[in-house]
């Protein structure tokens, strides 16, 4: 074969690696087209990852012209692996771990060594032949920066929730009766009465009651904070319009629509309404063979939960506020208790679908992200 042709045919070789990555160790499958793979192992700190970019470089170093792809499945390591492999100059690849299609054996026999070869035979279907890759969205880092805020906002929400029900527990447990005609404990008078009640009640109570109210104050204060972060990142050049115009909705406050924009970023890589539902899990699963058709179930609760959440409670709000969507409500509903559900969940569709659309053009107008073509993840 002349230098020419074999420098062509190179242009079509791959390198191809599955990487199975844990808190302390990566395993990595390395092929190059349909050859054998081999297993490598490194570690997750600074100069084993480099390590880890030096061995993958020298493969490459050996054939000439080829191309290194890389995937590994999403996980709380988040995308440092994903920003270190593609400034190396590598293709990077974040798998879903739910749309990867596993048998019944493999989960039984599990190990590391199977998961880094299944990855590995992923990418080669999709390299080689030219099946789909269940890649997730990788965000840019302002926008994963962005999430922190928000993410942070809701916990602290939770945690002052937990806190709170945990006082209410408290007081049931020991019998202790709140006066009449007091409906909510946490109003000034409220405050004062349960402080009356850890001056004046025994060791355990005092001390258990103490404690849970200075654990109120301290989220409360927390709250306050990140209600002001969640504000100053909303009036940024990224936010201000997009934000402004998904504030607008009844029933959609900052916070929401905060969530809304960080969660799901960029709205440009959405096509159509179907993908924005999907991605929400806002559609119902589906069961179809031979002569079944049609067989829905429930939700798939696929995608930001904490996003499904913020929906249910706007879609509440807008059930009450607004006559279309109490209209739409009832229509679903038909007097039937049972159907409360369905209802709702299909008001926090149309919901979701209306920020998508408003925001998507705000963010346009906006110039907020790079051009991209429209894809769901």
């Amino acid at each position: 074969m002349s230098k020419k042709a074999l420098n062509k045919s190179n242009k079509s070789d791959y390198i191809m690696v599955g990487c199975d990555l844990h808190d302390k160790s990566v395993l990595l499958a390395i092929a190059t087209n349909r050859t054998d793979p081999i297993l490598a192992t490194f570690g997750t700190d600074a100069n084993a990852r480099q390590k880890m970019v030096e061995c993958l470089k020298a493969h490459c170093a050996r054939l000439a012209g080829a191309s290194v792809h890389v995937v590994y499945e999403a996980s709380g390591s988040g995308f440092l692996l994903h920003d270190e492999l593609v400034e190396a100059g590598f293709a990077c690849h974040v798998l879903a771990p739910s749309k990867i299609a596993r048998s019944a054996k493999h989960v039984r026999t599990k190990t590391d060594r199977k998961d880094a070869l299944l990855l590995l035979s992923v990418l080669r279907a999709h390299l080689l032949a030219g099946s789909e890759l269940p890649a997730v969205w990788v965000p840019d880092t302002e926008t994963r920066d962005d999430r922190l805020v928000v993410r942070m906002r809701l916990t602290a929400g939770e945690k002052l929730s937990a806190a709170k029900v945990q006082v209410k527990c408290l007081l049931k447990q020991c019998g202790v009766q709140r006066p009449e005609g007091m409906k909510n404990i946490w109003t000034r008078r409220g405050r004062a009465w349960l402080q009356q009640v850890v001056n004046t009640a025994a060791f355990g109570l005092r001390t258990a009651l103490g404690s849970l109210l200075r654990q109120v104050e301290f989220f409360e204060a927390e709250v306050g904070g990140l209600d002001e972060a969640v504000e100053t990142l909303a009036q940024t050049q990224r936010y201000a319009e997009p934000a402004r115009e998904l504030d607008a909705l009844t029933g959609v406050g900052t916070l929401t629509a905060l969530v809304f924009l960080a969660e799901l970023g960029d709205l440009n890589r959405f096509a159509n309404r179907k993908q924005v539902a999907s991605y929400l899990g806002l559609v119902p699963t589906c069961s179809e063979s031979g002569e079944s058709n049609d067989r829905k179930g429930h939700i798939t609760h696929q995608g930001p939960a904490r996003v499904r959440k913020l929906l249910c409670q706007a879609a509440w709000v807008r059930k009450r506020l607004v006559p279309a969507e109490k209209r739409a409500f009832k229509s679903i509903e038909r007097g039937s208790p049972k159907r409360k559900k369905i209802a709702i969940v299909a008001l926090m569709r149309r919901l979701g679908i209306a920020m998508w659309h408003r925001g998507r053009q705000a963010q346009q107008r906006a110039s907020c992200f790079a051009p991209v073509a429209a894809q769901a993840s």
